[in-house]
């Protein structure tokens, strides 16, 4: 325990030092939230990855989808990777980094309101932002306290949550991106060796591969085949909610904005890339053996209606963490999830504060707003988004899954059409991007209602498909019937 308080001591300490560092560094609007624009590819690559990946998906989507599907899970860390992480810099980096150089602006919102002469736009995309990424930082304050209740039973989960909230707050106001960019690059490497660490120790402890894999195939066949017992549609929708949302997902999509040169991409989707399919394979890796290693005996949190009753899935990957790897080493697990998940609130809280102070109370309240006005206004949004946060983190909402689905599936269905669209076809319009935006997340709210949270990644990809396919149908629909009224009159 004495070591632990230590190490986590000690990494506090580090955080509030850089943070400070960040501060002195900080001194305009664009310094607190692009870092000036001139960002390089390592700490774009490392701040992309850690942002990608949080408490969520080591805590909440490795352990309900590693149970459920077994090894097939492992697909969503590959296709995450290749689309998600590299078709994402492959096909849209530079594209980002142009556009917002062209159209002068510094946040997605702007940019859709550019793009389609909306100011309408602009304010409702401000809107979307705020209410639907609440409850993704919500659900990684859920899967981080998850952790240290398994980690430090004798401290409260309410304790554990406004603690969280209060060193957020502190380390993210001092210097904003400039501090998270270098901090995300220390979580990386963090991440990286702890990840490596922690895959060696879960097959030493099940006996290497060959013992995994046949005590999974024991307990049933289709755990250890292509697609898992739950079938291809649940894996699909998994996959591509997952997957496809980072390509119109603001808080990713930001650090495009920040980059600072074209090659800096190139170099950063290498590495960035490499990142994701070590850190997503493996915890999803893991997160098939909570079947092998955890049962109502020795995992109580996970179990705790016992054998017969439902199992609480955001409990499982804690439990595994604490029973497969030595007590003298859990610390680097606990500095694990907390890098994941402190770069991915971070990344969450700036992007949400944008889209309260720069796009809402810049754009349309006091549009003369100074630069330090401005950079002031946004340190206190940052704060009010994590109170904010940490109130539904304390109501305890449905599993992490269901959470991070209804929040991806809802941003994604929004913004996926009109921005990718956008940002390729010049002959999109407003009436196109406004329609696939609001009807695709109409069908995501709607199914979600209808068919439950267990469903929301299902619900998601819908929304998202029809938002994506409604922009060109619409838009090209519009601009004929222009040319025939024009044509007629």
């Amino acid at each position: 325990m004495a070591i632990k308080i230590i190490v986590l001591t000690a990494y506090a300490l580090m955080i509030i030092i850089i943070g400070i560092i960040g501060l002195r560094k900080t001194k305009s609007f664009s310094d607190f939230f692009l870092g000036g624009g001139n960002v390089g590819p390592w700490m774009s690559a490392f701040s992309y990855g850690t942002a990608y990946f949080s408490a969520v998906v080591f805590i909440g989507f490795a352990g309900k989808v590693g149970w459920g599907f077994g090894f097939s899970g492992i697909w969503i860390g590959v296709f995450n990777a290749l689309i998600g992480v590299l078709g994402v810099w492959a096909l849209m980096g530079w594209k980002i980094k142009k556009m917002s150089i062209e159209y002068g602006v510094s946040t997605l919102s702007e940019f859709l309101e550019k793009r389609y002469d909306s100011s309408f736009f602009k304010l409702a995309s401000s809107i979307a932002i705020f209410v639907f990424l609440v409850p993704y930082s919500a659900a990684v304050f859920i899967g981080l306290s998850k952790l240290f209740d398994a980690s430090f039973p004798e401290i409260q989960y309410w304790q554990i949550v406004v603690a969280m909230g209060v060193f957020t707050s502190i380390y993210l106001v001092l210097g904003g991106y400039k501090s998270m960019s270098i901090i995300d690059t220390f979580f990386g490497i963090i991440m990286t060796v702890s990840v490596i660490i922690l895959a060696l120790f879960t097959i030493n402890k099940g006996g290497g591969m060959v013992s995994i894999t046949e005590t999974l195939s024991n307990i049933n066949p289709k755990l250890t085949e292509t697609v898992g017992p739950p079938g291809w549609w649940p894996l699909f929708s998994l996959i591509f909610l997952t997957s496809v949302a980072p390509f119109a997902m603001p808080q990713l999509i930001q650090k495009f904005y920040a980059i600072k040169d074209k090659r800096s991409v190139k170099i950063g989707m290498i590495a960035s890339t490499f990142f994701a399919l070590l850190i997503g394979c493996i915890a999803y890796f893991i997160g098939s053996t909570t079947r092998v290693f955890l049962h109502p005996g020795n995992a109580p949190l996970s179990f705790p209606a016992g054998a017969a009753g439902a199992i609480d899935a955001d409990a499982l990957m804690p439990e595994l963490l604490n029973l497969v790897v030595p007590q003298s080493l859990t610390v680097i697990i606990l500095v694990l999830i907390l890098s994941a998940s402190m770069s991915t609130l971070a990344a969450l809280v700036l992007i949400s504060s944008s889209s309260l102070v720069k796009d809402f109370y810049a754009g349309f309240v006091n549009k003369n707003i100074s630069d330090k006005g401005l950079t002031g206004f946004m340190r206190i949004g940052s704060v009010l988004f994590i109170i904010i946060s940490v109130i539904i983190a304390l109501i305890k909402p449905e599993s992490i899954v269901a959470i991070l689905g209804i929040s991806w599936g809802a941003v994604g269905s929004f913004f996926l059409g009109p921005f990718v669209w956008g940002l390729f076809n010049k002959n999109m319009n407003k009436f196109g991007a406004l329609s696939s935006a609001f009807i695709g997340l109409s069908v995501c709210i709607i199914l979600f209602i209808i068919w439950g949270p267990s469903s929301s990644p299902q619900a998601g990809t819908i929304g998202m498909i029809v938002s994506f396919a409604i922009n060109p149908l619409f838009s090209y629909a519009y601009n004929l019937i222009k040319k025939i009224k024009s044509y007629i009159c």
